[in-house]
């Protein structure tokens, strides 16, 4: 018989420290695992079940690859452009409903100092897909583009490319690391699993079936992981709602009875930086990879549209469980539970609230369901980060920069490479175990203040060059450095407006990430244009052009000075784009 629940987690915080196991503490004194049999055989039979459709996907990659003579990089990456509307939407919800969605979306509504109001995720999810196919899915679809650096290696060149694409795979890295924490750190509560174990396992599942199939397993994948997501987080509610050691979730909204409101508040203190997750939540996720390589892999463009915004309904659904979960923990005696007291919140656990409500707040059977739907979340999102990652390094880094002569074949083995390095370095991270939430928070940061306003620039601001971008990408990064994360340790040297001093550490109450990106934007058009407008009026001479602003981008300056020439020179902008576009392309082919 286990050990009372407040015994058995403090001795499993400890081991999680130690050695990452997770423990009983029994009346003998000894230290002991509690195998979850029933869990462990559930988890092995999904397990096999998504590593067969894998396997499956991945023999109709190859029959595509043989039987159409397609472009066997592009079946790898895009699926031949030939995934449908159903599909589409699977593979685009499962994307984003990770790990970190199910898991961070919990944890912001049952913490005490956030709540419901601060748990944005869903709906930051729903914005990106919408303003995603209103703007950016067709523009990059017509254009038949790879990856979404493709646009900066035609147009600014090699260097400014790289350095994009490697902060591309950072913030991949990071997405991967975030979402195997939340899978870690349930299966180590409900299964009493090894913590480093349950990651490495799932981790080597999502590893394999994306080598053998690449998009095309990815994408038939998440059809299983999204259908147990949805099954599983649906059938956990009822008992979670009807546990008998909650508080009806409707009068703890409004009112103090464990702990806060889990509605949570804004007030004039938060206010900004509220706005300032939102719009990072919402239009970082448009510098990802991931979102353009599902636009980019749909049959044409209306479909990748619609895609777009059949994925925002069913994201804001997705949600639902999650949030009445947190609710739910938040409105707990614990002291009544066999977790005992202090509340987790006390014990600092928060991150882990998902998986302790469904262990101690519902039967053991339904816990386990939970932990399916947690399981499959997480590989759905690990391996669109690894496809993501390797498809930036495959067709922007390695074939256009260090090996422009490379055969299919040799792309087809950087591919998996590429896999298995990212799916180990974000794994290896993952002993950090920080709050999910704040390694998402991190990943958004990185595409929000240099990705987004950077891809921008490049779709829609035609006098944008690489000048520009330098500098804008100079200004924005020293300017989020300086303004300080405390999420990570680093101080505020750079004090916004409404800075002030909290116990020792200046807090930043200023939306400062908007400020940054706002400032790359500004900064990278300011200077294109300066820089294109000394070139062409030649006060600095041709032969310092490096990127060739002056044969770039003539028809721009154009443009700005007479608008009644605006229809020729949009042609002439279109001739000189389709010919850069068609030189990349064969490029790709060699």
């Amino acid at each position: 018989m286990p050990s009372p629940g407040p015994v058995r987690r403090r001795f499993t915080s400890v081991s999680f420290t130690i050695n990452s196991q997770s423990v009983q503490f029994r009346e003998t004194g000894r230290l002991t695992m509690s195998l979850n049999v029933p869990g462990v055989v559930v988890m092995v039979f999904f397990y096999l079940l998504v590593l067969g459709t894998g396997i499956w996907a991945s023999m109709k990659s190859k029959w595509v690859k043989t039987s159409s003579q397609a472009n066997q990089t592009e079946v790898s990456l895009l699926g031949n452009r030939g995934i449908t509307l159903a599909v589409g939407v699977f593979t685009m919800t499962a994307t984003f409903v990770g790990g970190g969605f199910i898991v961070g979306l919990a944890e912001a509504v049952y913490t005490p100092t956030m709540g419901l109001t601060w748990a944005v995720i869903p709906v930051t999810a729903a914005t990106s897909f919408i303003i995603g196919g209103l703007f950016f899915a067709k523009k990059m679809r017509d254009r038949k583009y790879v990856t979404m650096m493709d646009p900066f290696q035609i147009k600014y060149g090699n260097l400014i490319s790289g350095v994009l694409s490697v902060a591309l795979l950072i913030s991949d890295i990071i997405w991967v690391t975030g979402t195997l924490i939340g899978l870690g750190a349930t299966m180590s509560v409900i299964l009493d699993l090894p913590y480093t174990l349950c990651i490495w396992i799932s981790a080597a599942v999502a590893i394999v079936y994306t080598l053998m199939g690449g998009l095309y397993s990815v994408a038939y994948t998440d059809i299983i992981q999204l259908t147990l997501i949805f099954v599983s987080l649906w059938l956990c509610v009822p008992f979670i709602l009807t546990n008998p050691h909650s508080a009806d979730i409707t009068k703890t909204a409004f009112n103090f009875t464990y702990q806060a409101p889990w509605i949570g508040s804004i007030d004039g203190d938060t206010a900004w930086r509220w706005i300032d997750n939102f719009l990072i939540l919402s239009l970082g996720n448009l510098g990802y990879q991931s979102f353009h390589q599902r636009t980019l892999s749909a049959s044409s463009s209306a479909t990748a549209r619609i895609t777009c915004f059949i994925a925002a309904a069913l994201v804001l659904i997705l949600g639902v469980p999650s949030i009445l979960i947190g609710a739910v923990a938040a409105s707990t005696d614990w002291n009544m539970t066999t977790y005992g007291s202090p509340s987790p919140y006390e014990r600092g656990e928060a991150s882990q609230i998902l998986p302790i409500a469904l262990q101690y707040l519902t039967p053991n059977y339904v816990s386990i369901i939970g932990i399916g739907a947690i399981a499959a979340a997480v590989m759905s999102s690990t391996d669109s980060a690894l496809l993501s990652s390797a498809s930036i390094f495959t067709s922007n880094i390695y074939k256009n920069i260090l090996r422009t002569k490379a055969s299919d074949g040799e792309l087809q083995w950087v591919i998996r490479v590429t896999v298995v390095l990212v799916g180990l370095a974000g794994t290896s991270l993952t002993f950090l175990q920080n709050s999910v939430m704040v390694l998402w928070i991190l990943g958004s940061d990185i595409t929000y203040t240099i990705m987004f306003p950077q891809l921008v620039c490049i779709l829609f601001c035609n006098i944008s060059n690489g000048y520009g971008s330098i500098m804008g990408l100079l200004v924005g990064v020293l300017m989020r450095v300086l303004s300080g994360e405390p999420l990570i340790g680093l101080p505020v040297m750079l004090h916004f407006p409404g800075c002030t001093l909290e116990n020792g550490v200046y807090i930043q109450h200023s939306p400062v990430r908007t400020i940054c990106m706002l400032s790359t934007i500004i900064v990278t058009l300011l200077l294109s244009y300066l820089a294109s407008l000394l070139f062409n009026k030649g006060v600095i001479p041709e032969r310092w052009d490096v990127f060739k602003v002056k044969t770039q981008t003539p028809s721009a300056l154009q443009v700005l000075g007479n608008h009644g020439t605006a229809e020729r020179d949009e042609k002439e902008r279109a001739k000189v784009q389709n010919e850069m576009e068609l030189m990349l392309a064969t490029n790709l082919q060699d």
